[in-house]
């Protein structure tokens, strides 16, 4: 047990060395074993082939072929097969007559008695053959060759036999080379393994599999945590991520965590972060037909493109949000209006009654009445939005706060957004243009300081067109007009974002932007909008 804690408590590091260096060890050993008997083999092979020879050698022998058919002379015998014994290194070579008699051994007191054993029997019909038998040195590979002489009749045979070595013999034999592969074997294994361990704990920062697991769990737990959708992708492009803000959000069903990212969200768009390794913020895209606000980052590791990972937001969560914003502010700079326009009014009212025009402060007050009737009564019929026509108002009486000029054209008619905008989308264009149109006007001095403003809808687009007599657009700006930060107004934090956000809105439903401004005569902007997603007229049908 304190072995096991002992080893639980080594770090990350030793074990896997230990590990890969035991599995070398292993493979080691099972490839000596494998060696050994395949060297044992050979040698089997190569001590029967010495049998053979041997006992062939004797048998083909003219002085042992006669001795054996005359059955004279026999100390010859053992002399030949005792000088071919020691000049082949064989253990024992037998000569036996046809009565089966040993006319030689190795073992002197041993000669004249009879080979009892019945392996020898095919031998005495004329065939050779080895076999493999129990000794009592060990276990032997013996030959049978017989013996033929001149006459072609058999004489006798010659029995020739090797011990064969046993295992430990045989490592004997090849210690020298088996010391010197297991220390090269050891070396480099440990130093192998030591790398690999290396390696592995750099690829993982340093950290034990503990901590690996508890990082992991804070992350799904952060992910979960934040209440935009977060989708990250591999660079296989399989999903790697998905908290749960983004299954409900999108409708994912099952765990989308290692499929491909266009299985199971073909519009994402994240591969193509992944190509082009470029991020991608604050885009409004469709997902699963759900307009979200998107950004799309790539994921780097050493230098390289390993992933992407996508933030976004529900944009009607985010079009709520902005809504409520625009309104508050909208209602706040309506009461500043409001109440700077009546207090000039009551104090013109007031002067005409103090001077006892009690005819003209009531024309007065008719004349006034009147006019806001009238153009609240035309904004209504005209514009079927009450956003929509809160903002014109409020921006007509900015101006004339001001000492600008909003014109409506009569041809303005408003009903309904396009197909993929909302109100707030319409407001955000409107107002930002008119927003640059006082800018405009603020930078030069003319009687004629004039807003025109066309809102106009048919079945097929709408037209947004505000134009001015301000100082226009300078051509360096012009060129960049739509990229964010870019602004005429100087260098202010919150400058250069609006006609960034138009941008937006007309690319996310194939809409059309066009600037005609000359410096110092005014700017003119028309935005074209289809009512249906797909594209947009190139002729607007008002012009």
């Amino acid at each position: 047990m304190n072995m096991l804690s002992f080893i639980q408590k080594l770090p990350i590091k030793w074990k896997i060395t230990a590990l890969s260096f035991g599995i070398v060890a292993f493979s080691l050993v099972m490839l000596g074993i494998v060696l050994l008997g395949y060297a044992s083999d050979m040698k089997e092979d190569e001590l029967r082939q010495q049998a053979i020879v041997s006992g062939q050698t004797v048998a083909q022998d003219a002085d042992v072929q006669q001795a054996l058919s005359t059955g004279a002379d026999r100390d010859v015998v053992q002399r030949i097969a005792e000088q071919t014994r020691m000049i082949n290194d064989n253990d024992y070579i037998v000569v036996l007559n046809m009565n089966r008699v040993r006319l030689s051994h190795p073992i002197t007191q041993r000669i004249g008695t009879l080979y009892v054993e019945d392996d020898a029997d095919a031998a005495f019909s004329e065939h050779l053959y080895t076999n493999k038998a129990s000794h009592e040195s060990g276990v032997t590979v013996r030959s049978f060759v017989p013996v033929i002489d001149d006459d072609r009749e058999q004489v006798g045979v010659v029995v020739a036999g090797n011990v064969l070595p046993t295992l430990w013999e045989l490592m004997y034999d090849f210690r020298h080379a088996a010391y010197l592969v297991a220390l090269m074997i050891a070396v480099f294994g440990a130093w192998g393994s030591w790398m690999l361990a290396h390696h592995i704990k750099k690829q993982t920062f340093d950290m034990e599999p503990e901590e690996l697991a508890r990082v992991l769990m804070e992350r799904k737990a952060t992910f979960n945590a934040i209440h935009e959708g977060v989708i990250a992708i591999d660079g296989a492009e399989r999903i790697t991520v998905a908290n749960e803000v983004a299954r409900e959000m999108l409708n994912i069903q099952g765990n989308p965590e290692g499929k491909k990212v266009h299985h199971v969200l073909p519009d994402t768009r994240l591969p193509e972060i992944v190509q082009h390794e470029e991020a991608v913020y604050q885009k409004e895209i469709y997902i699963q037909n759900r307009l979200v606000l998107s950004n799309r980052i790539p994921i780097k590791m050493n230098g390289k493109t390993a992933g992407a990972v996508a933030i976004f937001q529900d944009k009607s969560e985010v079009d709520h949000l902005a809504r409520e914003l625009t309104g508050v502010q909208s209602f706040v700079d309506a009461l500043r209006v409001q109440n700077h326009e009546y207090s000039n009014k009551m104090h013109t009212i007031a002067g005409l009654i103090q001077m006892d025009e009690s005819k003209k402060a009531l024309d007065y007050i008719f004349e006034v009445t009147s006019e806001e009737n009238e153009r609240t009564h035309l904004l209504k019929q005209r514009i079927h939005d009450d956003s929509i026509t809160g903002l014109l108002l409020g921006k007509m009486n900015r101006g004339k706060e001001l000492g600008y000029e909003v014109v409506l054209d009569s041809r303005c008619f408003f009903e309904q957004c396009p197909e993929g905008m909302t109100t707030h989308d319409v407001a955000v264009i409107l107002g930002n243009l008119i927003d640059n149109s006082f800018d405009a006007l603020e930078s030069v001095e003319r009687d004629d300081q004039r807003v025109n403003v066309l809102l106009f809808q048919d079945e097929y687009e709408l037209v947004i067109e505000v134009s001015d007599t301000g100082s226009g657009i300078p051509e360096k700006v012009r060129n960049c007009l739509f990229e964010r930060g870019v602004t005429t107004k100087g260098s202010e934090k919150e400058r250069g974002i609006g006609m960034f956000l138009i941008q937006s809105i007309v690319e996310r439903i194939d809409g059309h932007v066009e600037v005609h401004s000359e410096l110092y005569e005014g700017t003119e902007i028309t935005v074209v909008l289809p009512m249906g997603r797909g594209g947009y007229h190139e002729q607007s049908s008002i012009s």
